[in-house]
């Protein structure tokens, strides 16, 4: 298990850097109980080591007046993996694709989308998606409102799973 590689220091760095990325380094030595240097160089290393991607702000999507969010299931008439990194690469320039995700079984992939107003989402669906190559058939189910949109992962399961195992 990748998380095990880690020690619980690492993995506290995580937990707290995931819920609040903008806290100082000297705050997050103190929530971890260690100085501020050596939580500076852990970070880096986590950094280095991928295990942080990234830095960002949540953005509410509605305030920035895109009302309109679409996930859009997509089935493509062929899966070679020539023909799936395409549709990758086309999906990574779309700017409403805000995820993009392969699936197993009978939609190859499912697309988060969002944009301003429904013809904004209409014109990109019929005007880009429908009509790229190898797309087959696409699904889409208009999101009416989010129960749960947490990012990241669950530190509290990969504890436990740990101390059960030790």
């Amino acid at each position: 298990m990748a998380g095990s590689k880690l020690d619980p220091i690492d993995r506290q760095i995580l937990a707290e850097l995931q819920a609040d990325g903008r806290m100082t380094n000297v705050e997050l030595a103190k929530r971890v109980g260690i100085s501020a240097p050596p939580c500076l160089r852990r970070v880096r290393t986590l950094e280095e080591a991928g295990y942080i991607k990234g830095y960002h702000a949540d953005i509410d999507a509605r305030e920035m007046g895109f009302e309109v969010q679409v996930f859009a299931m997509v089935r493509l008439h062929s899966q070679a993996e020539g023909d799936l990194s395409a549709f990758e690469g086309r999906c990574r320039a779309w700017p409403l694709v805000r995820e993009c995700h392969m699936l197993n079984g009978e939609i190859d992939f499912i697309l988060k989308c969002v944009a301003p107003d429904l013809s904004t989402f209409q014109s990109f669906l019929t005007g880009d998606l429908l009509k790229a190559e190898n797309v087959a058939s696409v699904k889409t189910s208009l999101v009416i409102r989010g129960a749960k949109d947490e990012p990241g992962v669950p530190f509290e399961v990969l504890e436990e799973r740990l101390n059960r195992n030790a």
